[in-house]
């Protein structure tokens, strides 16, 4: 097992510390063994170990309940795990069992995935011990409620976080590095002077766009798209307004409604400056797995009770009797609270409908990629928004990419995480064309030589040096063909299935129940 997060580097938020006066202390409660017996009762019965049930067990914990916490997998995380390559190769085969044998008990954790492929070239070269791969892949904006909350409960302590500051996207064959604050726009002499403008007007509008004022200019878009909005109201350029809605919003498409639009926006530029020259944060050694792990061991600390490899087979309603994969039978004073992922067919009917789809390609390459990334940083996300691909994608493809020192991959290799909301097989043709650039582009930068060609960008670094940012090289990049290819060590494909509409608004009723 990788090292419990307790174990490692103190958390570099330490100067942000909440004044509370509860004293979580820094220990890897998980690493305890398993209790010997399962208790005979318990206030809520929280099945499933993802982020959202992992916050509520820490909650109630704190606050007095008393909490078992049970999963039918073998690790921790849930749909948010993150995991080595031998639990990996496990986890594709569960899937696809489940698949085969229509979603039994059998395979409780693994009925929101579907169509998981896994491709080892080279098996000897990867240590699995070595990495920690994301299944959903998550990033912390500065400026956020679970950023808050990691301090306030001081599950912050359990780990390490890292700064993004680059966001890129695709047009034309080429990464464009985004431009995120007024001074950046002051400075780029890129931009036409109206284009500038343009930009800083939109700039000052966003920060304060919910105010009255200002509601008097968007209210009437309300329904609209944001792609139009930007385009009639602050007169931006095609450029712009794809940055705007796809690398700083993370939006997956332009007809997103305006207010939607606007927050994800808002929380890229609140987000700047917060605790550096970033607005995004990462953990170390894994993203949403290491979370849950966190709140998990706060939840632990504060009396409950863990255990993995359990699942609820049968509950009576009536004397309040749950029992257990591991024949238990525990009394409910309270609540069972259930992750969708680990629904027994027996309560299959109180299940959300899976109508949503995400699809995701995770490669691991021999390459460090610091190309693309800032100094003293090992992390970069990169988007192609709609229509950007060879294969004319209806959907942006998001890509998050991870070096050696976000803890998942060894020295000189680097983690890809794309994604895409298209369905079916289109969602894999995008998801390997956006691959196919990345590649492309990877190469051209690694074995491009400003020397070999007439500059079309220079730039002056402390008044002496000459700065060659590929980024901003355009053509001359772009006709640049490499003659090696890139070493891929691993390909993993999949499809999660969710009850939440991914990477936007959640409707406020689509939870809601009847009495019973």
């Amino acid at each position: 097992r990788r090292p419990s997060m307790a174990e490692r580097v103190p958390s570099n938020l330490s100067n942000y510390n909440n004044k509370s006066s509860i004293n979580i202390p820094q220990l890897a409660c998980l690493e305890l063994p398993p209790p010997d017996h399962t208790p005979d009762s318990c206030d809520v019965l929280i099945i499933g170990t993802g982020l959202v049930e992992s916050i509520l067990a820490a909650s109630l914990a704190w606050q007095g309940s008393n909490v078992l916490h049970i999963d039918s997998n073998d690790y921790y995380g849930d749909t948010t795990s993150t995991l080595t390559i031998d639990q990996i190769k496990d986890w594709v085969q569960n899937v696809n069992q489940n698949d085969i044998n229509n979603n039994t008990d059998d395979n409780l954790g693994y009925k929101n995935f579907k169509n998981a492929r896994l491709y080892i070239p080279r098996p000897s070269q990867l240590i699995s011990k070595n990495y920690g791969i994301d299944l959903n892949p998550k990033l912390l904006f500065c400026k956020s409620d679970l950023l808050s909350l990691l301090l306030k409960s001081r599950v912050y302590k359990y780990l390490e976080f890292k700064p993004l500051s680059q966001f890129h996207t695709f047009e034309n064959d080429n990464f464009e590095q985004i431009i995120n604050s007024n001074q950046q726009v002051f400075i780029n002499n890129s931009l036409p002077l109206k284009t500038k403008k343009n930009l800083m007007n939109f700039l000052k509008f966003i920060l304060n766009y919910e105010k009255n004022l200002n509601q008097k200019i968007w209210l009437p878009y309300s329904k609209t798209p944001i792609s139009l909005f930007l385009k009639r109201i602050f007169h931006l350029e095609v450029a712009q307004i794809n940055e705007l809605i796809f690398a700083i919003g993370l939006c997956f498409s332009s007809n997103l409604n305006t207010p939607e639009a606007l927050q994800r926006i808002k929380r890229y530029i609140l987000s700047f400056d917060v605790y550096g020259n970033f607005p995004v944060l990462y953990t170390k050694y894994g993203g949403p797995g290491e979370l849950s792990q966190g709140f998990c061991r706060s939840a632990a600390v504060a009396g409950t009770t863990y255990k993995l490899n359990t699942s609820l087979v049968a509950y009576d309603p009536i004397k309040k009797l749950a029992k257990l994969s591991d024949n238990s039978i525990i009394k409910i004073n309270e609540k069972i609270v259930i992750s969708p992922t680990q629904v027994p067919n027996f309560l299959e009917k109180y299940q959300p409908k899976q109508k949503y789809e995400v699809s995701r390609l995770i490669t691991i390459v021999n390459s460090d990629c610091k190309e693309w990334m800032a100094e003293n940083e090992s992390a970069c996300v990169v988007v192609f928004p709609e229509n950007s691909l060879p294969s004319f994608n209806k959907y942006a493809v998001q890509v998050i990419i991870m070096g050696e020192g976000t803890g998942i991959v060894p020295e000189n290799q680097c983690a890809w995480f794309l994604s895409t909301i298209e369905n079916g097989s289109k969602a894999k043709i995008d998801l390997e064309s956006a691959l196919s650039c990345l590649e492309q582009n990877l190469l051209r930068e690694t074995n491009f030589n400003p020397d070999d060609i007439d500059m079309d960008f220079v730039g002056i670094n402390n008044g002496n040096h000459h700065l060659y940012n590929s980024f901003k090289l355009g053509s001359s990049l772009l006709n640049f063909v490499p003659e090696e290819k890139l070493t891929y060590l691993f390909k993993f494909y999949f499809t999660q299935n969710t009850s939440v509409p991914p990477f936007g608004v959640v409707n406020p009723n689509l939870f809601k129940s009847d009495d019973d």
